[in-house]
């Protein structure tokens, strides 16, 4: 939180935001928690040489430009009008970084043809030393691929629309909306279902954290907690989970269904 006040302080010299009224600076320091809590969730699935500070204040621009937008005519709160622009302001100042080489997807390919090759095998999704003894690699070079590509496919790749698989959008745009109709609103509910159903197959540590990182929408320093487990082991177990459900689902179903 003191991260967010310091750099909103700093848009607020070097733009002289002089013009924003009292309800709209009001806006803004109430959101505040929500730009560290969002750029704290996308910073513990990036390279660790990534400044967490960077993503903090790409986030106060985003909660800036919100304010700015915002319509209060329209039906959409705030809080989640808000939301989006600051995850999209992160996100937008990460695809400059080039993640998503030639190399990283040669990797993401045999890590996911792997995990299906031993599934069929094994009878059961394959724990991560079996991976990396598929891959001849060792399991700490297999958690860096699997975070990589995970951290990847968060800011910079687009993947297929929801219903026409030639279409692309954006991850930050497929949120559902409140004017969805039955038919998305069934489509999704069909996906959800869907990796329901592949979720099960994973490890019951597996499990938990991605029930308490996606449902419960926890940090992973929060996870950790609850399971009494390491934070470092927390993202271990929750990029090799998103590795296994990405070699069942196609990643525009795993991003729809998790977003």
């Amino acid at each position: 939180m003191p991260q967010a006040q310091a750099a909103y302080e700093e848009q607020q010299v070097d733009e002289n935001q002089v013009d924003l009224d009292q309800d709209r600076e009001q806006l803004i320091m109430s959101e505040l928690p929500a730009v560290y809590y969002i750029a704290r969730r996308i910073h513990e699935r990036l390279p660790q040489q990534v400044p967490l500070g960077d993503l903090v204040n790409a986030g106060v621009i985003g909660l800036i430009e919100a304010v700015r937008g915002f319509d209060p005519c329209k039906s959409v709160p705030f809080k989640s009008f808000a939301k989006f622009r600051i995850r999209g302001a992160i996100l937008d100042s990460l695809r400059e970084l080039d993640w998503g080489s030639r190399l990283l997807r040669h990797q993401g390919r045999q890590v996911e043809e792997a995990i299906s090759k031993l599934s069929k095998q094994l009878g059961r999704q394959p724990e991560g030393e079996e991976i990396a003894a598929e891959l001849k690699i060792s399991i700490d070079e297999l958690y860096d691929i699997v975070r990589s590509v995970d951290g990847a496919i968060l800011v910079g790749q687009r993947v297929n629309a929801m219903y026409d698989r030639s279409e692309t959008q954006d991850l930050i745009e497929s949120a559902p909306s409140r004017d969805e109709s039955p038919f998305e609103l069934c489509a999704r509910t069909e996906i959800k279902e869907k990796l329901a159903q592949v979720i099960e197959t994973l490890s019951e540590k597996e499990q938990v954290v991605i029930s308490l990182y996606y449902n419960e929408e926890l940090t992973m320093k929060e996870v950790a907690a609850v399971m009494h487990l390491g934070e470092s082991r927390i993202s271990q177990l929750h990029t090799l989970a998103l590795a296994k459900l990405r070699a069942v689902l196609q990643n525009g179903l795993l991003n729809e269904a998790l977003v």
